[in-house]
């Protein structure tokens, strides 16, 4: 049987996404496991995208998948209020600000820095494609270095399951395209690049916390 080009092209988006996830090389924690840290800072998140919403979206997500790592994480509404009491409204002064200033302000170990990269939908033949990029950062508290950095891109493509072909099958392809630009469903990809991100020591990730019951084990398996 003939596929049609625009479900060999569907098809292909879809084998990218994935292979976009493939295993990073593993990174030197040195400096992490030398901090050791217990807590975790999530600060606003900076928004290179014109998606106005997409940083307030995207900072929901970010406490959860921490704290399953094994860290304590300070609520970020909490955060929010407290650093534009402090005269850090805008989450670029935020992230401009020092590292240690952060953390004397809470009293925490490391800070966690996101930047969205990505956070658009695209038109491509019959079919839209969704990315979501963000740039990671932790930092320590006791000396303000980097500790863990990672990039991580997701991409989606609806796969457009239609029985048969021909003009009605196109017509079909070409609303669900419309129909996913219009409305663009970011959260789960989002969700889904924090896992991706966090994931250790078979992932990208950093160790386990003190409040997880892999701490200090997942070390001794990684290399």
């Amino acid at each position: 049987m003939n596929r049609k080009p625009a479900a060999v092209f569907v098809s292909i988006l879809a084998f990218l996404a994935v292979s976009g996830c493939a295993t990073a090389p593993k990174k030197d924690l040195t400096a992490f496991k030398s901090e050791n840290p217990r807590s975790v800072l999530v600060i606003p998140v900076v928004n290179k995208t014109v998606e106005v919403n997409a940083a307030d979206y995207f900072l929901s997500t970010l406490s959860m998948p921490v704290a399953e790592r094994g860290y304590y994480v300070f609520p970020v509404d909490v955060v929010k209020h407290l650093l534009e009491n402090d005269g850090l409204a805008d989450s670029a002064m935020v992230h401009g600000a020092d590292t240690m200033k952060l953390c004397n302000l809470f009293g925490a170990d490391s800070v966690l820095y996101v930047s969205i990269e990505r956070w658009d939908a695209q038109y491509l033949v019959l079919t839209t494609q969704v990315t979501v990029a963000f740039d990671y950062t932790i930092k320590g508290c006791k000396t303000g270095d980097t500790l863990w950095n990672h990039k991580q891109t997701m991409v989606y493509s609806p796969q457009n399951q239609g029985g048969g072909g021909g003009v009605g099958a196109l017509v079909a392809m070409a609303i669900n395209a419309a129909m996913t630009k219009a409305m663009p469903n970011y959260m789960p990809l989002a969700r889904q690049a924090n896992g991706m991100a966090f994931k250790y020591p078979d992932g990208p990730g950093f160790p386990s916390g003190p409040y997880h019951p892999d701490y200090m084990k997942d070390l001794a398996t990684s290399k």
